[in-house]
């Protein structure tokens, strides 16, 4: 099916005019950083969030993810293209609708598209001929043709003839100062030609470059095969870290060394496990779909595997060398410092420290952590029954009280220095004090 062409070219002539009224469906950190991009480059945008605490803070120009530009939020604000809502019928407004929305997984450690099905509801009460909804949203090869789609059509509107549908993965890094929504290549695929013109038309307004592929389900194995890349290699470097250990050499200065030839090699650092809603997720989602397709994805399923049981690893090397010592993890004080799940952004996703922290707790220590991001936990996703705990400050006599101090997270802007002066075990899982003397023993794990 094709759209008739006057939709077509209505639509084509309004993005290229900038005149396309957009709303981004999710505000989170892949949904505002979007919306500020497209108001930033011309266009009318407004946020969609259910939480109206969130869109509160926004229409009040509030920071509210810390790696922004101070005052981004309040000057697209002032500018008076941008605007949040909670109301879902501004969807009815919009020329484009981007579904930018989480795509966890479910306590069984499979996909979990109930935020994509309640988005794709949504949008369907409110949908009209001619516009083009975009889902960026972490899925798997086939989920928009078969889970989106159909929902969008059950009024009776068709996509590729009545409205355009398209896929593009969204690329976001948090707190990444090197690379931006802006900067970032953006992969754009759809099942019609007019769907994939319209947005890469789009899209090429907003960022640096795109990439149009053949089809919605090759834009959606984009983004799973490059972080699945990234999940394999992790756990290639952690594995090589425990072996190298043994046999008395340094993993971390094997890796810069090996960095320093020109091709063939691309560096992967050790730690204590993987986090955020991408790494974690989107193998599992390859894995899975390559099982529902009679194919497989051993290699995917082993690295998911190994970096999910790191988290235990660390603790139960933390244990090991509290007993090395005399001291039994059963009532050991342990410090966390960092629980973000990576350096300087305030995002508790799929943490690896939280795991650690929640793993020692249950051998018996009594754990406090230090985050400058979390003053006070809140309500997470993983681990809800930790909110309301409280960041303990970083001082000689409090760091010198603990039995072991772990780092987990790596945020600049701690006082490393004095965790090395003052701590009497340091377990450090990033590398972070490798330029220090610690005082007491320093073990990297």
């Amino acid at each position: 099916m094709t759209a008739s062409f006057s939709m077509y070219a209505t639509l084509r002539d309004r993005i290229a005019a900038r005149e396309a009224r957009v709303v981004t469906v999710g505000l989170g950190y892949v949904g505002l950083p979007l919306a500020l991009t497209i108001t930033e480059s011309g266009f009318p945008v407004t946020g969609l969030d259910l939480n109206v605490g969130r869109v509160a803070a926004v229409n009040a120009g509030e920071q509210v993810i810390s790696y922004f530009a101070p005052g981004r939020i309040a000057k697209a604000r002032a500018g008076g293209r941008f605007a949040a809502s909670a109301d879902p019928a501004v969807i009815a407004d919009a020329d484009i609708v981007l579904i930018c929305v989480p795509t966890p997984l479910s306590p069984a450690r499979e996909p979990d598209m109930s935020y994509v099905l309640a988005a794709a509801e949504t949008v369907a009460a409110h949908l009209r001929p001619g516009q083009l909804v975009v889902l960026e949203s972490t899925v798997w090869p086939g989920a928009t043709a078969t889970v989106l789609r159909p929902i969008l059509e059950r009024g009776g509107l068709r996509a590729g003839a009545d409205f355009f549908l398209g896929f593009s993965p969204e690329r976001e890094d948090p707190g990444n100062a090197a690379f931006d929504t802006k900067s970032i290549p953006k992969v754009v695929g759809a099942d019609d030609a007019q769907s994939r013109d319209l947005l890469d038309r789009f899209y090429s307004l907003i960022v640096a470059r795109t990439v149009p592929v053949s089809s919605l389900a090759t834009a959606e194995a984009v983004k799973l095969a490059e972080n699945s890349f990234r999940t394999v290699n992790i756990a290639l470097v952690n594995e090589m870290k425990v072996a190298m250990e043994a046999m008395g050499v340094d993993v971390w200065e094997v890796v810069a060394a090996a960095a320093t030839k020109p091709f063939g090699y691309m560096p992967f650092y050790p730690g204590p496990g993987i986090g955020g809603d991408c790494i974690p997720v989107s193998p599992v989602y390859l894995a899975w779909r390559a099982r529902d397709v009679g194919s497989e994805a051993p290699l995917i399923e082993l690295a998911a595997r190994t970096n999910d049981k790191a988290p235990d690893r660390i603790a139960d090397r933390v244990a090991a060398e509290l007993g090395q010592r005399g001291r039994a993890v059963k009532g050991a004080r342990v410090l966390i410092l960092g629980i973000a799940y990576k350096k300087n952004v305030e995002d508790t996703r799929e943490s690896p420290a939280l795991a650690i922290l929640n793993r020692l707790e249950a051998m018996g220590a009594a754990c406090d952590y230090h985050d400058p991001y979390f003053p006070v936990l809140p309500v997470t996703r993983d681990h809800p029954h930790l909110a309301g705990r409280k960041s303990v400050p970083l001082s000689q006599s409090g760091v010198a009280s603990y039995d072991a101090i772990l780092i987990a997270t790596d945020h600049a802007g701690v006082d490393y220095g004095l965790v090395a002066e003052a701590a009497s075990l340091v377990l450090d899982t990033r590398n972070i004090l490798a330029g220090h003397r610690p005082r007491g023993t320093y073990v990297k794990i």
